[in-house]
């Protein structure tokens, strides 16, 4: 029956349960705007509320006495608390009757691989350089997806797996900082919203040195400008993270016979001497740190790599393999087509090849 209510005081009584069998029914609907309550014979006591846009079915399951006793079924607008738990799953969490969105968070294991367990999960990296793997594609399928997040110190790696590519290629680096989610397409992966905070203003560090090695923390390298002070006691090395960056490093010490070099800490990669009182801007290409000032400003050197004969540090665009460079401990080479012509030392000059030298005397009366 449909039973349209126009005040919440009108009460709906069921007919005495004992005139009755027992699987009696009644199927009510409330069209109303009001809550309908359905009681026992006379009022005596409430079987069911009836909300607004509801039905609910009624039937009868004892008539040993006058009001009997009564089950009920709801129809209608109801949701299933129920039911949401049910169909949550990965990506999906049930809170009371509806599904949310969930990314549970988890950390990155260096050299681990991701599994189709990981889907719609948040992975943060807070250590140094590392690398992870990611499942088959073609295993896993179209659709399936999970987020990365560097907050650590150094470049995580993720690999392609089997030879499957991500953006086109079989590596793709975040650098610290940078997030995206991964996303499956059945035969490759792709990342959607790659890339660090929209907040490109330069913060600086300043830093108290004395002597020895200071390997900077994420959030200290993080910093582009660098000011360095103090009395120095002996040489001191920077270490930056071994990641593309650029930094603008001010040597502010009071350095008397000590230096201060940048440094990524590899073995074999170019390192930067800034002299006291000098500032420098630094390229850093993951293992060499590269001074960038085309200019010589407030005192501060030009630091080359070393080079070779066929590579010189400091070449010509049209013949890169002539120009200047070091053989070695003290020595200033000078190469001539990939070869080194002229060798100077602390105990002289050497040349290699034949020279040409042209002089005269010029005195007086002998």
């Amino acid at each position: 029956m449909d039973v349209s209510t126009t005040s919440s005081s009108y009460e709906l009584w069921m007919p005495p349960a004992n005139q009755v069998s027992v699987g009696q029914d009644a199927f009510i609907r409330n069209t109303g705007a009001q809550t309908l309550t359905v009681k026992t014979y006379g009022g005596n006591s409430t079987i069911i509320t009836v909300a607004s846009g509801v039905a609910k079915y009624i039937y009868l399951t004892n008539n040993s006495t006058t009001y009997g006793t009564w089950a009920n079924v709801q129809f209608g607008a109801g949701t299933s608390a129920a039911d949401a738990a049910t169909l949550a799953g990965a990506g999906l969490l049930a809170v009371g009757s509806t599904l949310n969105q969930s990314h549970p968070v988890s950390s990155i294991i260096a050299n681990q691989t991701f599994v189709d367990g990981d889907r719609a999960k948040t992975y943060i990296w807070t250590g140094g350089t590392a690398s992870a793997t990611l499942p088959l594609a073609t295993s896993i399928g179209n659709n399936w997806f999970f987020l990365v997040k560097n907050s650590g110190s150094g470049t995580l790696t993720i690999n392609g797996n089997s030879g499957e590519l991500i953006d086109g290629a079989s590596t793709k680096d975040f650098n610290p900082n940078e997030s995206a989610f991964i996303v499956c397409t059945g035969t490759t992966f792709v990342t959607v919203g790659f890339g660090v905070s929209t907040d490109f203003a330069f913060s600086a560090l300043t830093k108290t040195v004395t002597t020895g090695t200071y390997t900077l923390t994420a959030n200290e390298a993080s910093n582009t400008i660098q000011i360095y002070n103090g009395t120095l006691s002996g040489n001191v090395t920077i270490i930056v993270p071994p990641i593309v960056n650029l930094y603008v490093i001010s040597n502010q010490c009071s350095a008397g016979i000590f230096t201060l070099t940048v440094s990524t800490g590899i073995g074999g990669g170019a390192t930067a001497t800034v002299p006291a009182s000098g500032q420098a801007t630094l390229i850093c290409d993951g293992t060499n740190l590269l001074n960038a000032n085309t200019a010589i400003a407030g005192g501060t050197a030009i630091s080359l790599v070393n080079g070779t004969a066929a590579s010189p540090s400091l070449n010509f665009a049209s013949e890169t393999n002539t120009g200047i460079y070091r053989p070695g401990s003290s020595r200033f080479g000078i190469s001539v087509g990939g070869s080194l012509i002229a060798d100077f030392t602390t105990s002289g000059l050497a040349i290699t090849g034949t020279g040409n030298f042209t002089g005269g005397i010029s005195g007086g009366t002998f």
